[in-house]
């Protein structure tokens, strides 16, 4: 059973998606982050929450991480990315006295935070809970999975690049989600290809279609490829919305096509 104070801060959250993968360096802060500004173009409202507590990068893909997080009857009040309100984000980068100070903890502080942020963020009225998560299937994810399974998460959605050591570790990210009983929305393959900023011409400068290939075989969805594009690079690098800025590339459509595809499902799970 959830406690009162975690029943109070989630009660307003109709969606919880979680974004894992087995392997670092895969991009799920970048699909994350994405994703959330997806959904906010087509009116959603939007939470974030960074679990990631060893690299907590979405502040600065945001443009958020100079700013303080503050305290409300409710708990912690999460940082705010527009005027609207429309994406809250809670990372611990928010919380380090200096932003390249390294979190040096042992697995029961981590695991003790993470409770915390599930139980003490005042969230508010959202649509959607994107749960960006750290490489692996750890104590943090146990944690984080347990915590929030009272709260009936939508499911996960699992990002891969298309090499085979990055598709072994995701196959066991697979197995995770079905020993913890988390439903899964779908694989992403990021990296796919190279988008050329001149011509706009995608080039597979690795290997291509092992995301597709791995969620055939694991029977679950596939919901697309995001390639390697300089724009999206330099996008997350100052904080700006890479959707807003470049909506005739063929990553937006990419983009779109995948929250899209969580739009789909998040209706059917509420029908």
């Amino acid at each position: 059973m959830a406690s009162e104070g975690e029943s109070n801060n989630l009660a307003g959250v109709r969606h919880i998606i979680l974004v894992l993968s087995g392997k670092g360096g895969v991009g799920k802060s970048t699909i994350s982050t994405e994703i959330a500004l997806a959904l906010r173009h087509v009116g959603k409202k939007v939470g974030i929450l960074d679990v990631d507590l060893c690299g907590p990068s979405i502040p600065r893909m945001l443009n958020v991480h100079n700013k303080d997080v503050h305290q409300c009857e409710g708990g912690w009040v999460p940082v705010f990315v527009d005027q609207e309100k429309s994406i809250s984000l809670m990372s611990i980068g928010f919380l380090l006295e200096h932003p390249d100070d390294a979190v040096v903890w042992r697995g029961p502080k981590k695991n003790a935070l993470i409770k915390q942020f599930v139980s003490d963020v005042a969230w508010g009225e959202l649509d959607f809970l994107i749960v960006d998560t750290p490489p692996g299937t750890s104590d943090e994810h146990i944690t984080t999975v347990d915590a929030l399974r009272p709260f009936h998460p939508m499911g996960a959605v699992l990002v891969t690049t298309p090499q085979a050591v990055s598709i072994g570790d995701v196959r066991r990210e697979l197995t995770f989600c079905k020993k913890m009983g988390l439903p899964i929305i779908g694989i992403v393959e990021n990296m796919s290809g190279f988008v050329c900023p001149h011509c706009t011409e995608c080039t597979n400068i690795f290997s291509k279609g092992g995301g597709e290939e791995l969620a055939r075989h694991a029977g679950v969805p596939f919901l697309g490829c995001v390639p390697l594009d300089p724009n999206l690079a330099q996008s997350l690098e100052v904080g700006k919305d890479f959707l807003q800025e470049f909506p005739k590339s063929s990553t937006y459509a990419s983009i779109i096509s995948i929250a899209q595809q969580i739009l789909d499902k998040a209706a059917n799970s509420s029908s």
